[in-house]
């Protein structure tokens, strides 16, 4: 019975998906356009490091850079000048960026608040959208990107990256096929040694920024010293944890591994034990995922012990009924279930070695690869490897991994649509409040 009912769920998934993801080639002056004009939101960090790849791909072109902090738009133009004939153009409210009928995509790297207001509003301006991870700072949001996705037709492709690396492909199907046989067990980690916020006091807004615009959908308040440009990730108001912030990498890969849709039950422990400051989520947490059909999955997470595990600050396992597979990067390595274990095989990456810890781009030789792969979408109107409504289900994991940590409690997941079931207080976390006139709408 579990089996019949899990096979229908995917099935009516993946068909579901299959009319989400039919976007239109792009258009310039109703003929069609060869080059890709593009806008990116968000250039202080990874956001400048995504303009510069975007800059340096064949017949595109970024037109706008678009930053709320006039010190990061005007050094994010001096940066991409250097890399296309000639600049683009900077604004700071991305409604005006949004206004060019000559716009053909926008990518969006502001912070986790401005994701899905910000994608919706791309999409129904006619625009692709390439949207970092995670593509919603909370449940609700997830499925108004897919409702807008289906509605107006265009791509909306998320920033999980290993989608695209090739080595992490061919690991996933190998896994599919049975190369270690049924994998019952997933597990994937993260591990940073991040520093203190302190305890923020309320100032004056530095000169240069514009903290309303900043905030845009987000119920306002008043500004402190210890929230932009980065440490906004570890306040639920605006951020997400490092559950989203990393998380949503490994999470989506081991999900992707074991072949799941929704979990069925969601258990999260840990707390900030760190540091003693104004963080809001856990620096140190372990989720586990259940699913109906007799499979398990973890992810762990240390933001301030850097210690690694099988060598690296970040990666993967599958446990399966004939091996196991480690997936680190863009690699990975088949081992036995002998006693003792032997190495049957290994694929290695041909680029250099990723630093897991860098919070900007810790793996930007393999950027280009997810980014050509949008770009080809965009083309030629054929599905990403990342659409929004595969991407949102990974992204929902790590959602209900922080809404379990912080109800502590069980959460028990109906596994038609993901939602909580049972418990009214955890649902009243499936939202959030906007400030009024910022409502996202699809």
């Amino acid at each position: 019975m579990k089996n019949t009912r899990r096979n229908f769920i995917k099935t009516a998934a993946l068909a579901g998906a299959a009319v989400a993801i039919r976007p239109v080639p792009i258009f310039a002056n109703g003929l069609p356009s060869k080059k890709i004009n593009v806008a990116v939101m968000g250039v202080r960090s990874r956001g400048l490091v995504l303009a510069q790849n975007f800059a340096q791909m064949p017949d595109t072109e970024v037109t706008w850079l678009c930053d709320v902090d006039q010190q990061y738009l005007d050094a994010g133009i001096a940066d991409i000048a250097k890399l296309q004939k000639r600049p683009p153009k900077g604004e700071k409210d991305i409604r005006k960026v949004l206004e060019d009928k000559d716009l053909d995509a926008i990518v969006i790297a502001a912070p986790d608040h401005w994701h899905t207001p910000a994608a919706i509003l791309g999409v129904k301006a006619g625009k692709h959208v390439y949207v970092e991870k995670p593509c919603s700072h909370n449940p609700r949001e997830g499925e108004l990107l897919v409702e807008a996705q289906r509605k107006y037709r265009r791509i909306i492709h998320m920033g999980n990256q290993r989608r695209s690396w090739p080595n992490v492909v061919q690991a996933m199907d190998e896994l599919h096929g049975g190369v270690i046989g049924k994998v019952y067990f997933a597990k994937g980690w993260y591990a940073n040694n991040r520093q203190p916020i302190g305890f923020g006091k309320e100032v004056p807004v530095p000169p240069g920024l514009d903290w309303e615009l900043w905030q845009g959908p987000a119920p306002r308040t008043a500004y402190r010293d210890n929230v932009h440009p980065y440490n906004w990730h570890w306040f639920w108001h605006w951020g997400t944890g490092e559950a989203l912030n990393n998380g949503t990498h490994e999470i989506d890969v081991a999900r992707w591994g074991m072949g799941q849709e929704y979990p069925s039950r969601v258990v999260a422990s840990g707390g900030r034990y760190h540091f003693h400051d104004d963080w809001e989520f856990p620096d140190t947490m372990v989720l586990t995922f259940d699913f109906e059909d007799g499979r398990t999955m973890t992810w762990e997470s240390r933001s301030c012990n850097v210690h690694p595990i099988e060598g690296d600050g970040r990666g993967n396992l599958f446990y399966g009924e004939k091996g196991t597979m480690l997936v680190i990067g863009n690699g990975y390595k088949i081992y036995s279930n002998d006693n003792p274990v032997k190495l049957l095989r290994e694929v290695k990456p041909a680029e250099a070695a990723a630093n897991s810890t860098n919070a900007a781009s810790p793996d930007a030789n393999l950027d280009g690869v997810h980014i050509k792969n949008f770009l080809d979408a965009v083309r030629s109107g054929q599905p990403s490897n990342s659409p929004v409504a595969e991407g949102q289900k990974s992204v929902l994991m790590c959602q209900l991994g922080n809404i379990a940590w912080q109800t502590g409690r069980v959460l028990n997941i109906d596994q038609r649509n993901g939602h909580i079931v049972g418990d009214n207080e955890a649902m009243k976390s499936w939202g959030r409040e906007y400030e009024r006139g910022w409502e996202p709408v699809v």
